[in-house]
């Protein structure tokens, strides 16, 4: 269904790094806001920060693709050193299709990371990649947020359990 994940975690910095290889994927798209870091926040925690440097140096390629416009994105992709997709359209296919294409990878062997099910995991499915759901870091305060949130309460998976 479009709205289900394919694999469900607490947040980014609870995937391990083997999960990548055991399950094919050998590439990351990623959301920005509520998944890498809080709205607006310039630079992501530094558990979340470890775990990418992690898995950079695993080896895993990751591009991020958000929403958000330029002047939000590029600084945050820069600091990570990430080529990226602003203004992404999700859930529409087409920021999955662009960084898909730019990271050179077969779709089969890239999921994305995001925090929503109506832009993140239902972009996936229209874009034919795998999802992988987190819940956000914060919940947002702004009226358009809440509503959305309340509006995908039904449709949230189980929130995992810490290992």
């Amino acid at each position: 269904m479009l709205h289900t994940p394919d694999y469900v975690f607490s947040s980014i910095a609870d995937i391990p790094l083997d999960f990548f290889s055991k399950e094919g994927i050998d590439a990351l798209i990623l959301d920005l806001d509520n998944t890498l870091t809080t709205h607006n926040n310039p630079v992501p925690d530094p558990v979340r920060l470890r775990w990418f440097e992690e898995a950079k140096t695993s080896g895993l390629k990751m591009m991020i693709v958000s929403n958000n416009h330029p002047e939000r994105v590029k600084p945050f992709a820069e600091f990570l050193g990430l080529d990226y997709v602003p203004d992404g359209k999700k859930p529409r296919p087409k920021g999955y299709n662009e960084a898909c294409q730019r990271l050179g990878i077969p779709k089969s062997r890239i999921a994305a990371v995001g925090d929503q099910i109506f832009t993140d995991v239902m972009g996936c499915k229209t874009a034919g990649i795998r999802s992988i759901f987190v819940f956000p870091i914060l919940p947002e305060t702004g009226f358009w947020f809440r509503v959305k949130r309340f509006l995908e309460r039904p449709l949230l998976p189980k929130r995992p359990e810490k290992e």
